[in-house]
């Protein structure tokens, strides 16, 4: 039901490959251990007197040899300490995608540099997901406000001139020969199959139903002529009085239904799909359902679902696609006090 899986990015293949270099922890560790040998060596030859007996000398470099190894274990486990902020940044760099809620290095404090790399990296990726969001907000209005215009330009314009076409069709019809007339009736009803394309591809770029009839009738025209136009058996329920939504959670809510379905039409191999809207503690929950193949193992998300989730992230929402048994089933989360 999702897009076509896409090709692996080889960036993190080649670091890992090219991986040759010694963490700084052992770095670090090896030359406290270096200049803590050379400082008891030279210690030992200075002040070590050479008339006491080995037996003396035995004990006393067990005792020593014990103190060494005691602190390195402790300069091991105190730079540790220090520099774990760092490894956990290196760790949270590798798993970071802008494109899903950011990571964060977890326990980051301002008691070391590492620590202030580590709390300045997650304010840097708090930074980026909210530019990120307003960069998004900004394409998918201006997305919608296109859409909008070219609709309303089929709409007037484009219809206008078809159904113009159509009525000089009709009158020169009773005015055409017998033997003609087939042609005139199959001219008409190519301009009347165009025009009932332009009104359909209207109605997709923006849903008079939506604005018009509020979001439960919306999806239920929407499953309607979906099911007309691809031939799938889709049914729509709605679970309960819905509450009441923004304009832009109302839009975020039939853009997901509308691409999950053409997903399943696409993708799934399934003849039915079910849509269901419904609150659930404090949420409003879409779901929509297939009964058809599934996600295949390691299947990655395209682009479609993708743009399911900026979409959601705008309204604090979250979308999440998962195997239903049959199927693939894609659920959308809406935080009703975000949205309404």
């Amino acid at each position: 039901m999702t897009d076509p899986p896409r090709t692996m990015d080889s960036a993190t293949a080649t670091h890992e490959r090219r991986r040759r270099y010694v963490p700084l922890l052992h770095r670090v560790a090896g030359i406290n251990v270096l200049l803590l040998l050379v400082a008891v060596g030279g210690t030992i030859a200075v002040l070590v007197p050479g008339h006491e007996s080995s037996y003396r000398i035995d004990e006393e470099g067990v005792a020593l040899l014990a103190a060494v190894i005691l602190v390195v274990l402790l300069n091991v486990f105190l730079l540790g300490r220090v520099v774990r902020p760092l490894q956990r940044l290196t760790a949270v760099t590798r798993s970071v995608d802008l494109t899903d809620p950011p990571p964060s290095v977890p326990d980051a404090r301002r008691d070391s540099e590492a620590g202030e790399l580590a709390l300045s990296f997650n304010e840097m990726l708090t930074r980026l997901q909210s530019e990120r969001r307003e960069a998004t907000g900004r394409v998918l209005a201006g997305q919608e406000a296109e859409r909008l215009r070219i609709a309303q330009e089929l709409h007037d314009q484009v219809g206008q001139e078809l159904t113009a076409a159509l009525l000089l069709l009709a009158r020169v019809e009773s005015r055409t020969p017998e033997d003609l007339r087939s042609a005139v009736a199959e001219a008409q009803e190519a301009v009347r199959t165009s025009l009932e394309d332009v009104r359909r591809i209207a109605i997709e770029l923006r849903p008079e139903a939506l604005d018009d009839l509020g979001l439960d009738s919306a999806l239920a025209v929407l499953s309607e002529r979906f099911a007309q136009r691809s031939g799938l058996e889709v049914s729509y329920r709605a679970a309960g009085p819905l509450p009441k939504l923004s304009p832009e959670a109302e839009l975020v809510i039939y853009r997901v239904a509308q691409e999950a379905l053409t997903n399943v039409a696409r993708h799934s191999g399934s003849r039915q799909a079910e849509l269901i809207l419904q609150p659930d503690d404090g949420q409003l929950v879409l779901s929509v359902r297939d009964e058809g193949k599934g996600l295949g193992q390691g299947q990655t998300d395209g682009s479609g679902i993708r743009g399911m989730r900026e979409r959601a992230r705008l309204i604090g929402a979250a979308v999440e696609v998962r195997n239903a048994r049959p199927g693939t089933e894609v659920r959308l989360r809406v935080p009703l006090g975000e949205s309404a």
